[in-house]
């Protein structure tokens, strides 16, 4: 199941992106033939070659293994190169380092700064439910609708499945590019990986290629950009209000939206509030103008 808001958020981006793609990434398209790829092409590291090396390192037992699960029942046979790939063929091996580099390149690399701000905030939002609230309440968070019981978290995923860590360890991995369930990588001797839609914020969409002002506007509201606009520098509520000509109820109502985004601060001085942009509401409006 699909957020609502998918296409919304993510067509343009989408659309952008697949009329340019380089060359070099269509293997992965034979890599996930039903929609279904294979764990092993997860990338997990602080760094790309860290993660492509990872990569590159999975078990021979396990890529055979998952590459016979995503072409089970497939009418068409798989490719050569992918059948060189399931008996550990170098060369294959190199065929998807340099598609997995490629679309790092085309899809990431140009919105990295912000994909890192991105994370930031999420970090920073729930280290501080965790600190308030406890992990049973930020795993809830972090995945509305499920539930910490007994030391066993249980959300809906795309498979029922029941997976032991037995000290593995999590990892918890936010993705903006994605609205519906979260995604679960559970290979041998890694930590469980758990990648699932990060929010509140801003999808990464609309800083991809095709990206406009406009795109931006349809997502927040062109008010609510207005607002971003204005606080290059500080303002109050009055003095918003006054001169984006509305109320002080409704730039209220905005800037409690944007502030829960990480858009925005509030600070009350007195009878007043002020409200200043953020790093990240600042990288944000700066890659949708000029």
């Amino acid at each position: 199941m699909v957020h609502p808001d998918d296409a919304l958020l993510h067509g343009r981006w989408r659309q952008a992106l697949l009329r340019t793609l380089p060359a070099a990434v269509e293997p992965l398209r034979d890599l996930v033939p039903g929609g279904r790829p294979p764990m092993f092409i997860d990338v997990f590291d602080d760094s790309l070659t860290g993660g492509l090396d990872t990569v590159r390192a999975t078990h021979p037992e396990t890529v055979r293994t998952e590459l016979e699960r995503v072409y089970a029942g497939h009418p068409m046979p798989a490719p050569r190169w992918i059948r060189d790939l399931h008996r550990g063929d170098a060369d294959a091996w190199r065929v998807v380092r340099r598609a997995q580099h490629a679309a790092f390149e085309a899809v990431l690399a140009p919105v990295w700064s912000l994909v890192q701000d991105l994370h930031h905030a999420e970090f920073t939002r729930h280290a501080l439910t965790m600190a308030e609230h406890g992990l049973g309440a930020t795993l809830a968070e972090l995945v509305p609708g499920s539930r910490l019981h007994d030391d066993v978290w249980e959300f809906a995923g795309a498979v029922d499945e029941d997976i032991a860590l037995h000290g593995r360890g999590l990892l918890l991995l936010p993705t903006f590019h994605w609205s519906a369930h979260p995604l679960v990588s559970n290979l041998p001797e890694r930590p469980v990986a758990v990648t699932y839609p990060a929010g509140p914020g801003l999808p990464l969409a609309l800083a991809g290629p095709g990206g406009t002002e406009d795109a931006l506007a349809a997502v927040i509201g062109r008010t609510r950009l207005d607002l971003l606009h204005l606080l290059a520098a500080g303002h109050t509520t009055g003095d918003l209000a006054r001169r984006l000509r509305v109320s002080n109820a409704t730039v209220s109502a905005h800037t409690a939206a944007l502030r829960a985004a990480g858009l925005i601060t509030t600070t009350r001085t007195g009878r007043s509030v002020r409200h200043e942009r953020t790093a990240l509401g600042a990288l944000l409006v700066g890659r949708h103008t000029g």
